[in-house]
């Protein structure tokens, strides 16, 4: 259709990223699909990324200050997600372009920045506010948390083109077609998990997730809703290690999370989701705990899986299908699986050499869930067996099971080794923790 339509439509027509200076896009006899033909039959999922490979070099134009617009050539693509050809997320590496750029005077010439393009719905709020708001609260003893939050240097969004498809498809469907825009910024590269090269590093990377969680969510008022392992990063400064919670695309303000699923699907990573998210029967809304959860499985599964941050442990992998499975298979699946871990008070963790150490968080956290959901279990039975009665029920912690203090208590030494708590008010609440653990051992 592409090839077909190419003399006949502009750029932006096309019905894939627009101001992309692919040699496809100005060469249709590029376009053979003969060759590309053999990456369908190989290809593990939707072939979102593997028709048109974006080639190092290549250009893209983007809007900038005043009416004006920037250049970046492309380097490395570090993630192209799977989904709808033309439409998965691409985060790659960029260096300015532009030819009114001196490099001694550019503002990006001595930061390593990524171009990240995503194609949300036009009503999604951009990550850039959320960062704004956050930035305006990280002062004072806030500061700390701004170490654990990506940086955004510039973000623009591109709307739907009159000629693409996506607008016939929106004349035809109506409301029931959701429009979405390119949606693309220019941000502060950060490392991988992979990076990590011992367990301590990964203990206080994950610590450091779960504080700046509970910041984001106690004071910007932030849900993040997609924690997985690709959007906890890491940043190197002055030497040090920090935990990144990044990839704010499907976040919402805590007063408008209800019905605030975006897409008419749940928001999130599968393999990670919560339970409840994979039930037919669930409407939500999205709460803190969900987030939480999800870390569960994120820590859950890399320990499982590989044999160090970097390495995936295939012949231990071989053990284990059910949790190879969870990259595959769909919601059904997945909601049985992980009610069979979270439900059954008896369930311990195999894990390989290295993550050993995390043996002991990840049976608490279970144990911390299995006790909250047999909780709220027993309270909808209470409430079905005397329905005139208000019986009240903190569905956000599991009446207390579930609740940050019991993470933070749980996560803040591994092993033998106290990690970085960070800010006062965390600080402040570990001693009285401690101080009633000291007293109910009395």
């Amino acid at each position: 259709m592409i090839k077909q339509s190419h003399s006949g439509l502009p750029t932006a027509g096309l019905g894939v990223v627009q101001n992309w200076g692919e040699p496809f896009m100005k060469d249709p006899v590029s376009l053979n699909y003969g060759q590309t033909l053999p990456e369908f039959e190989k290809a593990k999922g939707p072939p979102s990324n593997g028709i048109f490979e974006i080639e190092e070099g290549s250009k893209f134009i983007f809007p900038h200050k005043n009416g004006t617009t920037r250049t970046v050539q492309l380097k490395r693509v570090f993630s192209r997600s799977r989904g709808i050809i033309g439409r998965g997320t691409i985060v790659v590496r960029v260096v300015c372009a532009c030819t009114r750029c001196a490099p001694t005077h550019c503002d990006w010439s001595r930061k390593k920045v990524v171009l990240k393009l995503s194609f949300p719905s036009v009503n999604r709020v951009s990550k850039k506010a959320f960062m704004h708001r956050c930035k305006e609260q990280a002062k004072g003893e806030h500061t700390w948390a701004f170490n654990h939050l990506p940086h955004i240097y510039w973000k623009f969004d591109i709307p739907c083109h009159e000629r693409r498809p996506q607008a016939y498809f929106k004349e035809r469907f109506g409301d029931e077609y959701e429009m979405r825009l390119l949606r693309g910024s220019i941000q502060e590269e950060l490392e991988p998990l992979l990076s990590l090269k011992t367990a301590s590093e990964c203990a206080q990377v994950f610590y450091d997730i779960v504080q700046c969680h509970h910041w984001v969510h106690t004071y910007p008022q932030i849900l993040h809703r997609d924690i997985s392992h690709g959007n906890i990063m890491v940043r190197v400064k002055d030497g040090k290690k920090y935990g990144v919670l990044n990839d704010w695309d499907l976040a919402s303000w805590l007063d408008e999370r209800e019905g605030s699923s975006t897409s008419q699907f749940r928001t999130g990573t599968r393999p990670y989701m919560a339970h409840e998210q994979h039930s037919p029967d669930w409407e939500g809304p999205h709460r803190y705990r969900h987030d939480m959860e999800a870390l569960f499985y994120v820590i859950l599964l890399l320990a499982t899986l590989f044999s160090n941050p970097s390495e995936k442990d295939d012949e231990h992998s071989k053990k284990r299908q059910p949790y190879t499975k969870w990259f595959t298979e769909g919601d059904e699946f997945l909601h049985v699986k992980k009610i069979s871990i979270i439900f059954v008070a008896s369930w311990q963790p195999t894990l390989t050499h290295f993550f050993r150490p995390f043996h002991g968080w990840l049976k608490r956290l279970h144990d911390t869930m299995n006790d909250g959901f047999h909780a709220l279990h027993a309270h909808i039975v209470r409430q079905r067996d005397a329905p005139r009665q208000t019986l009240q029920f903190d569905d956000d912690t599991l009446n207390g099971h579930f609740s940050y203090d019991r993470l933070v208590w749980i996560m803040h030494q591994f092993g033998e080794e106290k990690l970085e708590t960070h800010g006062r008010e965390w600080q402040g609440k570990l001693q009285e923790l401690q101080q009633a653990e000291d007293e109910n051992k009395k």
